[in-house]
């Protein structure tokens, strides 16, 4: 996987960011989500490398990432905090203005970085999301039943962490099947995202990552709501018709209250667009930011 990528460490203040970097062309930052690591692109990676200069980091508390100490605040794991490691990685390898495409969490990463950096995002992708605080306002029984562990895995330590830690691969891979088997997975894929999951410190900074959704990060936005803040640059919003959030909410509509240029579509897939679904990803995106 990766083939023509180099492999690299950046450091970041006080965390080592592991990455991948490879093509040529304007910077795309692609970031990943929960429970996996850059490595959820290598479907897509390639594609893009013949358009742009691709960079995949692992985020801090995920893959081979640091996993700083906790903080009362959760200030160390919040979408602000991830978002600057960004900005770091990307500053260093001399990209001022860049585009970024986010999953899962990484989407919260990449819009809170547009956000927060509307100098430096030239064009915005989020996959699968709406906004941290559009979820918590907006959610209901199916939402708290279906992404039970955005309640489970922000309760207070070591509770979530124990409980995982009994048995971290059963707890992978329910989690990203919920039970039944897939054949989407790349098993080399799963090799990376169980090795770095097996560790307690990623299972720690995962929680740390989702504690600081529930807290911090949603204040965050909320702050943004009020204030009138938006996304400034152009959003494409790409989700899998077969997600369950799909059926709950209208992305499009939900995302035009955040960014006054929005565009998107739904593929023909579930929760992980770029392993389920790679040859549409790659076309929304190439299409999206070679415009």
């Amino acid at each position: 996987m990766f083939e023509g990528f180099a492999l690299e460490t950046f450091e970041v203040g006080e965390v080592l960011i592991r990455a991948r970097v490879g093509g040529d062309g304007p910077p795309l930052l692609l970031l990943h989500g929960n429970p996996q690591t850059h490595v959820m692109w290598h479907k897509v990676a390639p594609s893009l490398a013949e358009h742009f200069t691709v960079v995949a980091p692992d985020l801090r508390g995920y893959g081979m990432s640091s996993k700083p100490p906790s903080t009362p605040d959760h200030t160390a794991y919040s979408k602000r905090t991830m978002a600057n490691d960004q900005l770091g990685i990307m500053g260093q390898l001399g990209h001022e203005r860049f585009f970024v495409a986010g999953h899962d969490r990484g989407g919260r990463v990449g819009y809170r970085l547009a956000l927060d950096h509307p100098e430096t995002v030239a064009r915005l992708a989020v996959l699968d999301i709406i906004p941290t605080s559009e979820a918590f306002e907006r959610g209901g029984r199916e939402f708290g039943l279906t992404l039970y562990h955005w309640f489970f895995l922000a309760q207070p330590a070591p509770l979530p962490e124990r409980l995982i830690g009994a048995d971290p691969e059963w707890f992978w891979r329910w989690h990203t099947t919920r039970g039944p088997d897939t054949d989407f997975f790349d098993p080399d894929a799963v090799t990376d995202y169980l090795t770095c999951f097996r560790d307690p410190e990623t299972i720690r900074g995962i929680c740390e990552d989702y504690r600081a959704g529930a807290t911090v990060d949603f204040d965050d936005d909320m702050v943004d709501k009020q204030e009138g803040t938006k996304i400034e640059c152009p959003v494409l919003v790409l989700w899998g018709e077969e997600s369950k959030p799909a059926s709950w909410y209208d992305p499009l509509a939900v995302w035009s209250e955040w960014a006054g240029d929005v565009r998107g579509t739904g593929l023909p897939c579930g929760h992980y667009l770029p392993e389920e679904a790679p040859d549409q990803t790659v076309a929304e995106l190439v299409s999206f930011f070679s415009a």
